[in-house]
C-alpha cells in the first residue's frame, strides 16, 4: 500500500473523533457550459496514490464530461484513512455525494445503496462480461443485488530483490512459497535481509495471509458462503507461516503498519514483499538505483494452486439518498468506457474489470519508459487470470468484510508465529470468532 494507506476497514472502529478527522481534502468545482448547467453531480474519490491520476480525472476528464452533459461536477478527494468514517457520516445524515468511491468491497453498506445491475448490463453490452473478481466484489447472491460497481482493481504482485535472490540461485525470483521460505532463510543468513511480510493488524498482512491460505487450499468460506476455516489446509498454512517467520523474518513485522513494507523495501532492508506497484513506482521517483534491483513476479504457487489477491478494489456506490442517481450511473458508464485514459494516467496502477476497455493493455505494460527494465510490468499481463477477491471462492460478503476488518486471521497467524498460541489453538479461536460474525450477518439477511 502507499505511504498514506492505513486500515481500510476503519468504520468497524470509528469513533466521533475518527469521523471528525475524516474531513475532505481537495474540493474542486468543475462547471459545465458557462451559466448553463442544469444538473449537479457530486463525486467522492480517494487521494490516488499516483498524483497524475487525480490531475487527469479532476482537471481534464470530469471537465469534459461536465461540458458534454450540462452538469456541474464537484470532485472531493479524501485520504484513504477517512473513507469509511466519511461514508458512515453521510449515511447517518442521509445526505452527501452522488457517487462515492470505496477502495474495497463495501457490502456492509448494502442497505444504503442503489442496485447497479443496469450499469453492469449497459457495459456488458459494449464490452462483454466483466472479470469474475469485479462481480464477486460488488454482488450479493443472497439478495440478488449489485450493491456497488467496480470499474477497476489494483494487482498485488510479489516485489523481490533480484540481486539477493540471484545470489542464492533464483535470479528470476521465487515461483513457490516453499522457495520464499528456503531462499529467504539463506538470504537472511548471508546478507541480513529478512523476508518482509507483515504479521500485524493492517491491510497488507490481511492480504498476504489470505494469499498463502488460498494457495494451500484453505479458505474462510466455500463457494456457497459456508464457513470452512477450520480445516487441515488452514492448519498447514498456519504452520507454514510460523516456519517462514522463524527461519526468514524478524519480530519487527508484528508491529508493522500498511506502509512499512514499502519503506523497508525502498530502504534496502528486506528481500521480498507483497504489495501493489506502489513500491516500484515510488522507487522509480525517489531512488532509481534501488528500483533497478526490485523486480516483480506473479502469484506464487502453494501446495494446491498459484493465486494472488487484489490489493485495492475500486468500488463505486450510489447512495439511495443521492440527488442525481441517473447522472451518477451515466458517469460510471462513460468513465468505464473511457477507462484506457485512466489506466495510462494512473501509470498502470488500476487494471480494468472490463478487459476490452483497454484492448492494448499488454502492449502498454510491455514497454514503460520509467521502469527498470522497460518491460518490468509485463509480468502483470495475465493478472486478470490469477487475482482474486477476499472471500474466494465465494463473494466478498458482509461477514467476510468484518472478519477482514477486525483482523481475525491476522491475529490467528501472528499468535501461532510468535508462539503465543499453538497453531491448533490459534485456529480454534479464529474459527469461533468467524462463527459469531457469520451468525450475526445471517440473522440480518445479508449472508
Amino acid at each position: 500500500m502507499g505511504d498514506s494507506s492505513v486500515n481500510r476497514r476503519e468504520f468497524l472502529k470509528t469513533t466521533a473523533a475518527g469521523t471528525a478527522a475524516a474531513g475532505l481534502g481537495a474540493n474542486i468545482i468543475i462547471p459545465g457550459r458557462a451559466h448553463a448547467a442544469k444538473k449537479t453531480l457530486r463525486i467522492l474519490n480517494w487521494v490516488h496514490f499516483v498524483p497524475a491520476y487525480d490531475e487527469w480525472f479532476n482537471k481534464k476528464y470530469v471537465v469534459e464530461w461536465g461540458q458534454k452533459n450540462d452538469t456541474e461536477v464537484t470532485v472531493d478527494n479524501i485520504g484513504i484513512a477517512g473513507v469509511n468514517a466519511r461514508a458512515a457520516a453521510e449515511v447517518s445524515a442521509q445526505k452527501g455525494h452522488d457517487l462515492f468511491l470505496f477502495n474495497w468491497p463495501p457490502p456492509t453498506f448494502e442497505e444504503q445503496t442503489v442496485d447497479m445491475k443496469d450499469v453492469y448490463q449497459e457495459l456488458e453490452r459494449k464490452f462483454g462480461k466483466p472479470i469474475d473478481l469485479g462481480v464477486k466484489s460488488t454482488y450479493n447472491p443472497k439478495t440478488k443485488k449489485f450493491y456497488a460497481f467496480s470499474p477497476s482493481f489494483t494487482p498485488d504482485p510479489v516485489n523481490y530483490r533480484q540481486d539477493l535472490f540471484g545470489q542464492v540461485g533464483l535470479p528470476n525470483g521465487p515461483k513457490t512459497w516453499d522457495e520464499v521460505r528456503s531462499a529467504g532463510a539463506r538470504i537472511k543468513k548471508q546478507f541480513g535481509n529478512p523476508v518482509g511480510i507483515g504479521l500485524a493488524n493492517e491491510i497488507d498482512t490481511g492480504m498476504a495471509m489470505r494469499t498463502i491460505m488460498y494457495s494451500f487450499g484453505a479458505h474462510e468460506q466455500d463457494e456457497a458462503g459456508n464457513l470452512v476455516l477450520n480445516s487441515k489446509q488452514t492448519l498447514e498454512a498456519i504452520k507454514f507461516v510460523k516456519a517462514l517467520f522463524q527461519e526468514a523474518m524478524t519480530p519487527e513485522v508484528f508491529t508493522w503498519d500498511a506502509s512499512s513494507n514499502n519503506r523497508a523495501m525502498i530502504a534496502g532492508k528486506i528481500s521480498l514483499a507483497l504489495n501493489a506497484i506502489s513500491i516500484t513506482r515510488t522507487a522509480e521517483k525517489d531512488d532509481p538505483e534501488i528500483s533497478k534491483k526490485i523486480q516483480l513476479t506473479k502469484a506464487l504457487r502453494g501446495p494446491v494452486r498459484a493465486i494472488g489477491l487484489e490489493h485495492v478494489m475500486q468500488c463505486y456506490v450510489v447512495w439511495k439518498f443521492a440527488e442525481n442517481i441517473a447522472g451518477a450511473k451515466k458517469f460510471l458508464v462513460d468513465y468505464t468506457t473511457d477507462f484506457r485514459q485512466g489506466f495510462v494516467a494512473g501509470e498502470f496502477y488500476d487494471f480494468p474489470c472490463f478487459q476490452k476497455t483497454v484492448p492494448d493493455l499488454t502492449t502498454l505494460i510491455a514497454s514503460d519508459k520509467k521502469a527498470h527494465p522497460p518491460d518490468k510490468y509485463k509480468v502483470l499481463e495475465d493478472v486478470l487470470g490469477w487475482a482474486t477477491n477476499v472471500g474466494y471462492p465465494g463473494y466478498a460478503n458482509a461477514a467476510i468484510d468484518e472478519i477482514f476488518g477486525t483482523w481475525v486471521l491476522n491475529v490467528m497467524f501472528a499468535k501461532a508465529a510468535s508462539g503465543a498460541s499453538t497453531p491448533e489453538d490459534a485456529l480454534k479461536e479464529a474459527d469461533a470468532a468467524c462463527k459469531r460474525i457469520f451468525g450475526k450477518w445471517k440473522e440480518k439477511g445479508l449472508v
